[in-house]
């Protein structure tokens, strides 16, 4: 496995990703931030075997994006190739990794937005389809339209040529597994919200100085009737715009979409000048005052940017213009 030589920045990571003044007179001039979920992740339930795994899933994603930014090229081309590597990564509850609806099923959601236009799409309740991400984009930019779902959204997935796959492709035991002690009620294991929850996001900021963000998720486990969360909803899960910053959230989608927390952020930096790492704790603060707990990805426009979270733990990481890749998981 590709061994990870890992860098703590001055000061340490800290929960909103590094102090504000660590960045005034260094921010990214590109580069890119990603989460893989927030929730309940103490290292002592990690096996090394498997922390290493997750930490090398993170590192290739950010490469992905960083390959696409150091060559000019745009951010929503490395959020969409950041995230894609997630997707296919059975670790992550996204793509291959989804979780299993009460039925047995996975039902996923993705949106992506472009911060210099404020296009954006968002596919839902997607059953057959490898990477949502990139069906979200097409809806972006090939229908005059943001949000496609269910079967409508794979008959549009179907006329653009994407990949289909059978149900049984999403299948991992661990998930399946978290479904059946979910759905036992007298079982003597709870169930997490790691294992409950988890989501993908990445936000960029390109070379010309264009931002972008996406968020993918196979939602939460034993979810019923249809169940969409924030990730697919424009301004709760996934917001961006050139003026202020790019978000991706991660957690309990009902208070996510109830706070519109990815669009408060940049409301609370156009309108009152905050920078984004006080956006986003205040932000992520108020999702939790409602009962939300969870985490979230931000960078400026300027490439300040924050990863604060209100769990035990985030799958997190950052690159920027030098390459070096830094990827965390606890507090």
């Amino acid at each position: 496995m590709l061994q990870l030589h890992l860098a703590i920045w001055l000061g340490g990571f800290l929960l909103a990703g590094t102090s504000a003044a660590e960045q005034k007179d260094n921010p990214m001039k590109f580069g890119m931030v990603i989460h893989g979920g927030a929730g309940t992740i103490e290292r002592r339930e990690m096996t090394p075997e498997n922390e290493a795994a997750h930490r090398a899933g993170l590192e290739q994603s950010l490469k992905a994006g960083y390959d696409i930014l150091q060559r000019g090229g745009s951010s929503l081309d490395a959020v969409e190739a950041a995230i894609r590597v997630l997707e296919d990564n059975p670790l992550f509850n996204a793509g291959k990794g989804a979780v299993f609806t009460h039925e047995g099923t996975n039902e996923l959601d993705a949106s992506i937005m472009d911060g210099k236009t404020l296009n954006a799409g968002a596919v839902a309740d997607l059953q057959h389809i490898r990477n949502p991400i990139s069906l979200a984009r097409l809806v972006m930019e090939k229908s005059p339209h943001v949000m496609l779902v269910g079967a409508g959204a794979e008959a549009f997935a179907r006329k653009m040529g994407m990949q289909f796959v059978d149900q049984k492709y999403f299948y991992t035991d661990e998930r399946w597994q978290s479904l059946q002690k979910e759905k036992a009620k007298s079982s003597p294991v709870p169930v997490s919200d790691k294992d409950r929850h988890g989501t993908v996001g990445a936000v960029a900021l390109d070379k010309a100085g264009n931002l972008a963000a996406g968020t993918s998720t196979g939602g939460t486990t034993n979810k019923q009737f249809g169940r969409v969360g924030d990730s697919p909803i424009i301004g709760a899960g996934t917001y961006a715009n050139n003026r202020t910053c790019a978000v991706s959230c991660t957690g309990d989608g009902e208070y996510f979409i109830r706070s519109v927390v990815a669009y408060d952020i940049s409301a609370m930096m156009e309108y009152k000048g905050m920078p984004v790492q006080a956006a986003a704790q205040a932000a992520l603060d108020k999702a939790l005052k409602l009962g939300g707990t969870g985490g979230l990805i931000a960078i400026d426009k300027e490439g300040h940017f924050a990863m604060p979270f209100n769990t035990s733990g985030m799958y997190r990481g950052k690159v920027g213009p030098d390459g070096k890749v830094t990827v965390e998981i606890y507090k």
